[in-house]
């Protein structure tokens, strides 16, 4: 056979392609399993890997795989979905919808449980009934409403040949809904319309508590969209210029950037010398030049003069678009709580609905009748509920957060606490992390200055906006200096400030030679340049953070994408070892080798660059003058100043793991003492709803405690 026949009849291959779809009716854990197992089901699926935060799924398939396949496999296992258009699209809130059904659930308990009061006190006949008859006017509409999240949920399920947790919680809320009102209707003497309210209040909050924590999470890509400017100004061949958005850019097109504006896409200056602040994208402190050949980024700020720019990429193609891939990839559930519920879940339902069929059946057999059976049988399917176990983790989560909000320490990602607690390897940012994220000048420069030097200095630096500019002017105004009266002030790029104090030439601005670090230059008339240097100081009680965090068994070193003299100079104040000019991918294949090696890497970080590697690490934590990105890609942010937030997050971190093994243990004790004694029939609904309600109580007020230990401090 000749080669191009060989070639022929050899198969195509198979092209890899990726496709992200949103999956709104994705909400636990379950759920997630579910999804992917029906995608990787799909031939020519290689792997698919939901994302709870973002219920969205992303499918690594070739190209024998089209997008409507991928859709009609969801369809099939009960969950719709579509294709999502790109990776900066907003997810809707997962809280929200669960808002009003708690609210209902919340106010028609109190309602009826008042009702319910005279009838436990001994009501009977027509009293008993007419109490009994408004709680069942409160009771089934209230239900009705609240239970649909769970109703939906399992008629999604059933349609499709399959449970999930809902189904036996939809069936249990039905029959005791049914039979409290068939007592109702024939003058009984128990409802239980209180104890299905209670039973869906308790559901319904451990839920929401949940999908709190989740809607944070997911912030982080949203933010990505406000450092990119929403279009620019396009000149065309002919010199006339047109606003154009974000969408309407196009390769080729030349955009004109003015003085203060962010850039919309990535290219190349064409026309115009400034400079940009990039300290979002590489964490540089000081902004850095660009001139006519220079490549720019979407997202960083033109700082002086207006530049035309030759548009190279738009949208999905930036660096900005890219740093939100890798976030959006790394912030994949990792939560191991997660995983037990994936495989608690699939075992879940059967369990509950065979203990019930068999509970009903024995007693049927024994001869009791049909309804004394049903009651027994539906009380299993309430004492099994899985409130306490569903409470678990959330109303821990959120008292610790409680707790760490009062230190000035914010929990972005309900699964952060439980990853926090396990990280034994901290790789930690230096500019705004380590240091105050401000260019402070060396007191010697300044003693050295005379008064007149040190007022033209302020009256100098007050006309620029330049980071070194602003911290010379709070030095010098802290020390009482008063601004002399200068004339003809103009900041040229490149220069600096430059003026007349008594017809005599004045500027500031960048020194003549290389300094080896962050330095200003004072020229007053024929008088010997005063150089006035600039570093970049540690936050206060680093130096004791960084012990405990050792005493915690954390090893620490510092990850800057600032130069080198000014990462060296940090490093040898703190003892730590550094790696400097790492850029957004250098940080996060750190944390990937790091992780290959079996470390679980805490990140501490506060800008744009440091996106990737926030959400890559096992954990991350940003100061809150971070960057929006920083602040919402991080799954906890510290308010104050002192770096002593870090060790008393991961000592709270510890402790909240702690209390959920214990609400666990709790749970998993009540129902392996509750679950006999309702098959034994010694268990009403009612009561079946008081011991389930009871259990919650319990594991909520073993929570509480975290609120003690967060008061004792750091």
């Amino acid at each position: 056979m000749s080669q191009a026949a060989q070639t022929l009849a050899r198969p195509a291959a198979k092209v890899p392609l990726h496709t992200a779809l949103n999956v709104p009716a994705m909400h636990c854990a379950g759920c997630m399993g579910k999804v992917e197992r029906a995608l990787a089901a799909v031939p020519g699926v290689a792997h698919a890997r939901a994302n709870l935060t973002a219920r969205s799924v992303g499918v690594d398939h070739d190209d024998s795989v089209a997008v409507p396949d991928l859709v009609a496999a969801l369809a099939g296992a009960g969950f719709a979905a579509q294709p999502r258009e790109t990776v900066l699209e907003q997810a809707p809130s997962a809280v929200r919808p669960l808002l009003a059904p708690l609210a209902v659930a919340a106010f028609a308990c109190m309602n009826v449980m008042l009702l319910s009061v005279s009838v436990w006190s001994g009501a009977d006949g027509t009293t008993r009934d007419l109490f009994h008859w408004l709680s069942a006017l409160i009771g089934v509409p209230a239900i009705a409403y609240a239970g649909r999240p769970f109703f939906t949920s399992a008629w999604g399920a059933l349609k499709h040949g399959r449970t999930n947790m809902d189904v036996p919680i939809s069936i249990g809320v039905t029959l005791a809904t049914g039979l409290s009102f068939y007592e109702t209707l024939t003058h009984g003497a128990e409802a239980w319309f209180d104890g299905t309210l209670m039973l869906l209040l308790f559901l319904l909050a451990g839920r929401a508590l949940d999908a709190m924590m989740r809607d944070r999470a997911r912030a982080g890509v949203d933010a990505l969209l406000r450092q990119a400017a929403p279009g620019a100004l396009v000149v065309a061949a002919d010199g006339t210029t047109t606003w154009r958005a974000v969408a309407d850019l196009a390769p080729g097109m030349m955009m004109r950037v003015a003085a203060g504006e962010r850039l919309a896409a990535d290219g190349v200056v064409r026309c115009g010398a400034s400079r940009l602040d990039r300290s979002l994208l590489t964490g540089e402190s000081a902004a850095v030049p660009a001139a006519v050949g220079d490549l720019v980024l979407a997202g960083t700020l033109n700082q002086d003069a207006p530049l035309d720019v030759e548009v190279r990429a738009i949208g999905e193609d930036t660096a900005l678009a890219e740093i939100a891939r890798l976030m959006e990839a790394a912030g994949q559930s990792r939560s191991r709580y997660v995983r037990i519920a994936d495989r608690a879940s699939r075992l879940y339902a059967p369990a509950v609905h065979s203990l019930a069929a068999l509970t009903f059946a024995g007693w049927m057999l024994a001869g009791v009748g049909l309804y004394h059976a049903l009651v027994i049988a539906i009380a299993v399917l309430i004492i099994t509920c899985p409130c306490a176990l569903g409470l678990a983790v959330p109303v821990a989560q959120v008292v610790a957060a409680g707790a760490l909000m009062k230190r000035g320490v914010l929990i972005k990602d309900g699964s952060a606490l439980e990853r926090l607690a396990e990280v034994d390897r901290m790789l930690i940012d230096k500019t705004g992390t380590l240091t105050l994220g401000r260019p402070v000048p060396d007191v010697a420069a300044l003693d050295a200055l005379t008064s007149d030097e040190a007022g033209v200095a302020l009256a100098l630096a007050s006309h620029s906006r330049h980071p070194l500019s602003l911290g010379l002017a709070e030095a010098l105004a802290a020390r009482g200096v008063k601004a002399l009266p200068l004339d003809a002030v103009e900041e040229v790029p490149g220069r600096g400030v430059i003026a007349l104090w008594r017809e005599i030439p004045v500027s500031l601005g960048r020194p003549s030679s290389p300094t080896g670090g962050m330095a200003a230059a004072l020229a007053v008339g024929a008088d010997p340049v005063r150089l006035i240097g600039f570093a970049d100081a540690l936050r206060p009680d680093a130096l004791p953070a960084l012990a405990a965090l050792r005493g915690q068994g954390l090893e620490a070193s510092i990850l800057s994408g600032d130069n080198v003299e000014a990462v060296a100079q940090v490093a040898r104040q703190t003892g730590l070892t550094a790696q400097a000019s790492a850029s957004p991918q250098d940080k996060h294949d750190a944390i990937g080798r790091l992780a290959a090696g079996g470390r679980r890497v805490l990140m501490v970080g506060d800008g744009l660059n440091d996106g990737p590697a926030l959400a890559a690490a096992h954990a991350s934590i940003a100061p809150g003058s971070a960057s929006d990105v920083g602040r919402q890609a991080a799954d906890v942010v510290f308010t104050t100043p002192s770096l002593m937030a870090l060790p008393f997050a991961v000592r709270m971190a510890r402790a909240t793991m702690r209390v959920v093994r214990q609400n666990f243990t709790l749970a998993i004790a009540y129902n392996l003492l509750a679950v006999p004694l309702a098959m034994a029939g010694l268990v009403t609904p009612l009561i079946a709803a008081v011991a389930m309600s009871t259990s919650s109580l319990i594991v909520v007020a073993n929570s509480l405690r975290l609120s003690w230990i967060g008061g004792r401090g750091a």
